[in-house]
């Protein structure tokens, strides 16, 4: 069945084609006006329309790099139905390198907004009525907050079937069952009802390979699945079926002052394991960290200087231990860099 045009702030995406196009996102002291830029891929026959959205907190750019690289692939000129990509939702924060918008306000808890709002109800608001009220899927992808790293991972209401399935097709080792929160893309998304993942790796102001390539791969995946591409012929190696964290938290530390840091991201713990010492600059006084049960660490500070509460290791909790540990061993051998050309490689995507 052939497709049908798109309208998109007044700019109408033909089936076929491919467009750029911006979203007026206010202006700022000079006058200068601020844009959000779009990229539609629409292909010549029907299929579900899939947004994609990288930094919506300014400073978290792998998802810029994702959705580049994911424009460039020659996989798209066999596409079904129509990718709307939006490489910088928070243009305003990704000018200052600063995860908020000038008012200090979360874009990411600002949905669905108000056109009569503040900057960042006004920008969610423009996105739900030009983008997400189009859609029919979304993936939006984050990274972790400045002097963090996370695990790739994908975070989905697992209660819907629809998005388990995306989920577990994008192939990363852990799916965290997480909730929706208010005023977040995800939960104003489910409003409408669209299915909906949020793609988490790597830390902000950074590009981390490994997270990049498995995010532009976890897409394409994606897209598979809902059959907006032809199945690969490649015989590149799945990573065993992902495993869905019971729960997560944050272990913090217990008081101020130089911390060493012993375990790896990715790194499987038990209860009790030393996951670091806290010390003052003289090494006087120590405080060990250790964590309270068993599990993967999926987030991690990369700041030696902590505060007494500074989150420290996020872990997620697993029935079977040994075996998401050997899908973070599956999953990181398949992205390392000793299976790339060069850091900076393009390497082909499957």
């Amino acid at each position: 069945m052939s497709n049908e045009s798109l309208s998109i702030n007044g700019v109408t995406i033909k089936p076929g084609t491919r467009t750029t196009l911006e979203l007026p996102a206010g202006k700022l002291y000079t006058h200068t006006p601020v844009t959000i830029p779009v990229h539609v891929v629409m292909g010549k026959k029907s299929g579900p329309r899939l947004f994609i959205s990288a930094a919506i907190h300014g400073d978290e750019i792998n998802g810029v790099e994702i959705i580049r690289r994911l424009l460039r692939l020659p996989a798209l000129k066999k596409l079904q139905g129509t990718i709307i990509a939006l490489p910088i939702i928070n243009v305003h924060g990704f000018i200052n390198h600063s995860r908020y918008l000038p008012d200090r306000r979360d874009l990411n808890r600002s949905f669905p907004g108000s056109d009569k709002g503040s900057l960042a109800g006004r920008i969610a608001n423009l996105f739900m009525q030009e983008i997400v009220s189009k859609s029919t899927h979304g993936i939006d992808i984050h990274t972790a907050a400045i002097h963090r790293d996370n695990l790739p991972q994908i975070r989905a209401n697992l209660d819907d079937n629809e998005t388990e399935k995306l989920a577990r097709a994008f192939n990363v080792p852990v799916i965290i069952s997480s909730n929706l929160r208010d005023g977040s893309l995800r939960e104003a998304a489910a409003e409408y009802g669209i299915p909906m993942l949020l793609y988490e790796a790597g830390e902000a102001l950074r590009f981390d390979e490994i997270s990049i390539r498995a995010g532009v791969q976890g897409i394409l995946n994606v897209m598979r699945e809902l059959e907006m591409l032809p199945a690969s012929r490649s015989k590149s190696k799945k990573i065993s079926d992902p495993v869905v964290a019971r729960s997560s938290s944050w272990v913090r530390s217990p008081e101020s002052g130089i911390l060493r840091a012993m375990v790896p991201l990715g790194g499987r713990v038990k209860k009790d394991t030393l996951l670091g010492v806290v010390a003052d600059p003289f090494g006087e006084t120590e405080s060990q960290i250790t964590t309270p049960y068993s599990g993967i660490i999926i987030g991690r500070t990369n700041l030696p200087l902590v505060n007494e509460g500074d989150a420290i290791y996020h872990i997620a909790r697993f029935e079977d231990i040994s075996a998401i540990e050997t899908k973070v061993d599956e999953f990181q051998e398949e992205y390392s860099p000793d299976m790339m050309l060069s850091t900076h490689s393009e390497s082909p995507i499957t």
